[in-house]
Formats: C-alpha cells, structure tokens, sequence
C-alpha cells in the first residue's frame, strides 16, 4: 500500500496537506496554502517532482558522527586473485562483434508472380 496526503486546515486557518506512510507515521508536512486549490496543487507537484528525487546533503557532520569506511588497497593480491577470473575481455569482445555483426536483413523480398 502507498503513503496517502491528506488535506487538512492548520491552526492558522491555512491550508496544508501531510504525506503519511501506510503505517500512519507523517513523513511531512506542506508549507501553507490560501487556497485548498492551491494546496492540491502542491500535492500534484509533490507527485511529479519527488518521485525518484535525487538526495542534496546540507548537513555539517557532527563531532561525533562515524567517520565512512576507506577502502584500502589490499596491495598483497596475486595475479590469481578469486575477486577477478581470467577471462581475455577482447576475445570475448570481438566473438560478441563477431556474432551480431553477421549478415544482415536487407529488405524485403517480394515476390509478385
């Protein structure tokens, strides 16, 4: 099931919508609006500009907040190393070319008789 906005009016006297998710909790809530036809507005906005929205941090890292992981180079690896097979890519790549590069369809053939 998905979230549902729901329209409601704020102590202001405002229209104002909510999205919340199938379980009740609000995940947020509109700025105000004069009019509920502006309010639905809103929600049609929401709809199309939020759907797959990409993430803009704006936050300053706390102190105490986890330093992200570093990977690390693990420099000892071998030339047979299980993280890579061996596999000649240009081989491979030029049987690919070869293959789709076959004969081609050059147009119908009609036969009128």
């Amino acid at each position: 099931m998905a979230g549902m906005f729901e329209l409601f009016v704020d102590a202001e006297s405002a229209f104002r919508f909510r999205l919340t998710a199938p379980d009740g909790t609000i995940m947020a809530v509109s700025k105000p609006f004069d009019t509920k036809t502006d309010a639905v507005a809103g929600i049609a906005a929401v709809r199309e500009y939020a759907g797959m929205g990409l993430i803009s941090d704006h936050c300053t890292t706390p102190a105490n907040a986890a330093q992200p992981a570093v990977w690390r180079d693990p420099g000892g690896q071998t030339e047979d190393s299980p993280r890579m097979p061996k596999i000649d890519f240009h081989t491979r790549a030029r049987a690919v070319r070869r293959a789709v590069s076959g004969p081609r369809w050059a147009g119908a053939i009609h036969s009128l008789s």
